[in-house]
C-alpha cells in the first residue's frame, strides 16, 4: 500500500506534467495565431491591379476625371477653411443662402465643371498613352520624361481649376456661413479663412470686400 507521501509525490508530477501540457498547447496555438496572421497580411498590394485597363488609376478615379470632379485635388483649399461650390450648394439650405448667393454660386460651379471635364479627360488621355507605352514594352528615357512632364502639366491645371472656385466662392460667403460650412462637414478643428491674422496674406471674407470680391468673382465670370 503506498504511503501519502507517495501518493502526493505522484500526484505532483502528474499535476507538473499536465501543466507544462497546457503551456505547450498555448504556445503553438499562439505560433499557429502568428502565421495565420502573417498569411493574412497584404505580402502582394498590388495584386489585382494589373488588370486595370490604366495601371495608375483606378475605374473609380477615371469616372471621377471624366466628370470633372476633384479626386481631392482642392483638399488644400476644403480642410483650410474654404468651401467649394459643389459642397457649398448641397448645403445651401443649412448655411441660409440667398438666392442671390445661389445663382452666383451655381454659376460658378457651372464653370467649374466646364473647364475642368474636357482637363480630367486630357489627364485621363495622357495616362493612357504613358501606359500604353510601358504595356508595348516601346517605352524610351526620352518618351518617359515628356509623358510624365505632361502628366503633370496636366493634372496642375485641374488642381488649379478647382483651387480657383473654392478661393472664389469664398468671396461670396460670410464669416458665419464658413464657420457654418466647415461645422457640417466636420472640420471642427479647422483654422477657418475667416480667422486669419490681421496682417496675414489670406484673403478672407472681410479683406476681399468691396473691390476685392468684385475682382475674384468678375475673374471667373470673365474667364
Amino acid at each position: 500500500m503506498r504511503s501519502s507521501k507517495g501518493r502526493k509525490a505522484t500526484s505532483s508530477t502528474m499535476s507538473l506534467s499536465s501543466s507544462w501540457k497546457v503551456i505547450i498547447a498555448v504556445l503553438a496555438l499562439a505560433a499557429a495565431s502568428e502565421e495565420a496572421i502573417a498569411q493574412m497580411a497584404p505580402a502582394q498590394p498590388y495584386a489585382g491591379l494589373q488588370k486595370r485597363e490604366i495601371k495608375a488609376l483606378s475605374r473609380e478615379q477615371m469616372t471621377e476625371l471624366a466628370a470633372g470632379e476633384g479626386m481631392g485635388l482642392a483638399l488644400a483649399a476644403e480642410l483650410n477653411g474654404y468651401p467649394g461650390p459643389r459642397h457649398v450648394l448641397d448645403l445651401a439650405n443649412q448655411l441660409g443662402l440667398t438666392d442671390e448667393q445661389r445663382t452666383r454660386i451655381q454659376q460658378l460651379f457651372d464653370k467649374m465643371k466646364a473647364e475642368a471635364v474636357p482637363i480630367g479627360q486630357q489627364l485621363i488621355a495622357a495616362e493612357r498613352n504613358l501606359n500604353r507605352a510601358f504595356a508595348e514594352r516601346m517605352i524610351t528615357p526620352e518618351q518617359l520624361q515628356a509623358a510624365t512632364a505632361a502628366i503633370g502639366v496636366t493634372r496642375g491645371k485641374l488642381r488649379d481649376t478647382h483651387l480657383k472656385y473654392h478661393l472664389a466662392t469664398v468671396a461670396l460667403l460670410s464669416p458665419d456661413q464658413i464657420h457654418h460650412y466647415t461645422e457640417l462637414r466636420g472640420y471642427t478643428t479647422v483654422a477657418h479663412a475667416t480667422d486669419a491674422p490681421a496682417d496675414s496674406t489670406t484673403p478672407t471674407h472681410d479683406a476681399m470686400g468691396g473691390a476685392g470680391r468684385q475682382h475674384m468673382t468678375e475673374s471667373m465670370d470673365g474667364e
